[in-house]
């Protein structure tokens, strides 16, 4: 069995319920976008433990892309045949994940300043996996209906993803002002909580050689 068609050889794909666009449309875009978001979130999935909370919650948000793409990949005049949960995106799939990130911060205290990522491997993969979801967003917005609840649903689910990283890092979470940093005159980022010492002068070097306990005689 193939598993290609050749039909997009001329650089066009066909939308769900008829129709082909160029595949830089703007359609395109923005369903491959989130294409990319659930293979991100697969990513941070495998990561996790079978079966888990983590698990779980990552398993329904790919379903949820599934229907995100769905909805995006059809052309505006035909819309009205999407079906809402699985074809169409819901308020109450916008509200579910809005639940999930509050159920999050009540059991557990979210920082209130940016975060470094990357204090564990699952923390870092589900923050690539919400910057992708961020800009799986923005190229939703020259496609979305302005009735859609897809924008919605995406910008929530980037706040559940940041959650979710949080969780993961428990109390480990590094913040971002904790290492203030300075440019040198290169224009080289350069940290300034730990200077490198200044080589010791010739009379440093004359005390610690005369010192006790350093291999000379004690003082008379």
């Amino acid at each position: 069995m193939r598993v290609w068609t050749g039909k997009g050889d001329d650089g066009t794909t066909g939308l769900l319920y008829g129709g082909r666009v160029r595949k830089d449309d703007p359609a395109p875009e923005a369903y491959g976008a989130v294409d990319e978001a659930q293979a991100a979130l697969g990513v941070a999935r495998a990561d996790a433990v079978p079966g888990s909370e983590l698990d779980e919650v990552l398993v329904h948000v790919e379903r949820d892309l599934y229907v995100c793409m769905a909805e995006l990949a059809t052309a505006p005049g035909k819309r009205d045949r999407l079906e809402a949960g699985r074809s169409l995106v819901t308020p109450e799939m916008v509200s579910a994940v809005e639940e999930r990130t509050i159920s999050l911060s009540e059991r557990f205290e979210m920082p209130s300043d940016f975060v470094l990522p990357g204090e564990t491997r699952t923390s870092a993969l589900l923050e690539v996996a919400r910057t992708v979801v961020r800009r799986a967003e923005r190229a939703s917005v020259a496609v979305a209906d302005e009735a859609s609840s897809v924008l919605p649903y995406l910008n929530r689910l980037s706040s559940l993803l940041w959650a979710l990283a949080r969780w993961q890092e428990g109390e480990h979470h590094r913040l971002a002002k904790d290492e203030p940093v300075s440019l040198d005159p290169a224009g080289v980022a350069a940290p300034t909580a730990d200077p490198v010492p200044a080589p010791p002068s010739a009379d440093d070097a004359a005390r610690v050689a005369g010192s006790p306990g350093i291999g000379t005689a004690p003082p008379a």
